[in-house]
C-alpha cells in the first residue's frame, strides 16, 4: 500500500501546527518590518536635523557655490579672522565652519581648506562639499588657461552602445543588469531555501529517531516512502511559510507607510541624493523608458517556468541528502562532519554564478556548471535570463531529475539502516557498508 500521501499530510500538519512554526511564521515579518520602520524613522530624524554652516572664504572665489538645501543652510562670513569666526560659530552653536584660506593661485587653494566642528560630520556631507569646491576650482583653472567652459560642456558626449542580435532582437547594457538581478535573486532564494528547510528536514528525522517514534512508524511504512513523505511535507510547509511571509510582510509595509506615515523614501542617503538629482535629467528619463522596455524584453514565461522546475528539483535533491544525514546521526552535533560535502557544492554554485556567469554567461565554465546537478539549479537560473537554448535547459533538468532519483535511492539505503542505529557516530566507511546492504 502506498502510504506516501498519508506521510506527507502528517508531516505537513505536524509542521504547520507546531507552536514555534506558527509563532515564527507570523513573528518574523513583524520583526523585519519593525526593523525597517526603526531604521527609516531614525534616518528621518537624522534628515530632519538642521545644519547651519558658516563659510569663511578668504579667496572670494567660492562663496557663490554654497546654496541652501532642505536641512542645510549656509552663511558667508566676510571681513573677519579665523579665530573670531570660530568663536562666533561656536557661540551660536552652529554645526560647523568651512574655512578656505587665502591664496593667489587656485592650485594652492586645494590644500588649504578646513572644516571646524564639535560634532563629527558625515562622510556624505564632506563629500558633497568637496564636489562643490572641486567643480568650481576646475572651472576657474580652465578659465584662467583661456579655455571656454561652455564649449567644453557642449562637447561632452554620452554614448550608449545599442546591442542587437543577428535575428534582430535589440538589447542594451541595462538589459544585462536586469538579467543579472533576476538570476542573482533566484539563485540566492534557492540557496537560502535549501539551507533553512533542509536543516528542518534533518532535525525532524533526528527528533523522531531519538524519541524512538520512528521504530513504530517503520514497522508499517517503507523507509523510502517515509523519507519522501518528510521531504515533500516539509517542502510544502516551507512554501506555506514563505507565502505567508511575503503576503503578511507586504500588508505590514503598506500599513507602515499609510497609518504611521513612515515611508522608505525618507531613507535618504548620499547615493539616493545623487539619484534624485540625476532623475531630473531628461537623459535619465529616457533611460527609465529603456529600463521598462528591457524588462519587457526578458523571457518572462521561460524564466518563471524554469524557476519553478529548477527550484523544486534543486531543493528535492539537497533535501534527500539532508534526510540521509539526519538518519545517520543521533544529534545535531554529529552532523557537522557530513554537512561540508553538502554545503560546498552550493557555495561553489553561488561563486560560479557571481564571478563567471556575470562575465561570460555562455562560456565554458558557466555552461559546464549549469549541467552539473549539484550546481545547475543556481547556475542555470542565473544563465537563463541571458538566453539559454531550450535544449540545454531541458537536458540540464533531465540530469537534475535523474540525479535526484539516484540520490533518493542512495539516501534511502542510508536511511533504512540509519534510522534504527543508536549510540554510535558512523564513519564514511560504515555509510558505504550501509549502502551495500
Amino acid at each position: 500500500m502506498n502510504h506516501l500521501p498519508l506521510i506527507t499530510k502528517r508531516e505537513y500538519l505536524n509542521k504547520v501546527r507546531n507552536k514555534s512554526f506558527i509563532i515564527m511564521t507570523f513573528l518574523s515579518p513583524l520583526i523585519m518590518v519593525a526593523l525597517v520602520a526603526v531604521v527609516v524613522y531614525l534616518s528621518q530624524l537624522n534628515n530632519d536635523k538642521e545644519r547651519h554652516i558658516s563659510v569663511l572664504d578668504e579667496t572670494g572665489m567660492l562663496s557663490d557655490i554654497f546654496e541652501d538645501k532642505d536641512q542645510t543652510t549656509y552663511s558667508i562670513l566676510t571681513g573677519t579672522s579665523l579665530e573670531i569666526a570660530k568663536e562666533l560659530v561656536e557661540s551660536k552653536e552652529e554645526f560647523g565652519l568651512l574655512h578656505i584660506q587665502k591664496s593667489d593661485e587656485s592650485e594652492n587653494v586645494v590644500s588649504n581648506i578646513s572644516f571646524y566642528t564639535n560634532d563629527s560630520p558625515s562622510i556624505g556631507m564632506i563629500s558633497g562639499l568637496e564636489r562643490k569646491i572641486e567643480k568650481k576650482l576646475s572651472d576657474i583653472k580652465l578659465k584662467n588657461d583661456g579655455v571656454d567652459i561652455s564649449m567644453i560642456k557642449a562637447a561632452e558626449t554620452n554614448i550608449t552602445i545599442m546591442q542587437e542580435t543577428f535575428s534582430g532582437e535589440k538589447t542594451s547594457k541595462l538589459d544585462g543588469y536586469l538579467k543579472l538581478g533576476f538570476g542573482g535573486a533566484a539563485g540566492y532564494l534557492l540557496f537560502m531555501f535549501i539551507i533553512i528547510y533542509g536543516n528542518m528536514i534533518m532535525r525532524s528525522i533526528i527528533e523522531e529517531k531519538t524519541s524512538r517514534i520512528i521504530e513504530v512508524i517503520i514497522s508499517s511504512v517503507k523507509p523510502i516512502q517515509l523519507m519522501l513523505g518528510k521531504i515533500i511535507g516539509t517542502s510544502l510547509a516551507g512554501i506555506t511559510q514563505f507565502t505567508i511571509w511575503v503576503v503578511l510582510g507586504s500588508v505590514l509595509m503598506l500599513v507602515m507607510t499609510t497609518i504611521f506615515g513612515i515611508s522608505l523614501s525618507e531613507l535618504q542617503t548620499p547615493q539616493q541624493e545623487i539619484v534624485n538629482q540625476a532623475m531630473q535629467n531628461p537623459d535619465v528619463a529616457n533611460e527609465m523608458q529603456r529600463a521598462v522596455q528591457s524588462f519587457l524584453n526578458l523571457p518572462l514565461i521561460n524564466l518563471v517556468v524554469a524557476f519553478l522546475f529548477f527550484f523544486v528539483g534543486g531543493f528535492l535533491l539537497y533535501s534527500s541528502l539532508y534526510a540521509a544525514v539526519g538518519a545517520a546521526v543521533d544529534n545535531e552535533t554529529d552532523t557537522q562532519q557530513f554537512m561540508m560535502p553538502i554545503i560546498m557544492p552550493l557555495i561553489l554554485a553561488v561563486y560560479v554564478g557571481i564571478f563567471t556567469v556575470i562575465d561570460d554567461p555562455h562560456g565554458t565554465v558557466s555552461t559546464v556548471f549549469s549541467f552539473i546537478p549539484f550546481t545547475s539549479p543556481v547556475v542555470m537560473l542565473m544563465r537563463i535570463p541571458f538566453g539559454v537554448p531550450l535544449w540545454q535547459q531541458i537536458l540540464s533538468f533531465v540530469i537534475l531529475a535523474g540525479t535526484f532519483v539516484f540520490t533518493v535511492w542512495f539516501a534511502a539505503k542510508i536511511y533504512r539502516v540509519g534510522i534504527l542505529m543508536y549510540g554510535k557516530k558512523p564513519s564514511y566507511k560504515e555509510l558505504y557498508k550501509w549502502i551495500k546492504y
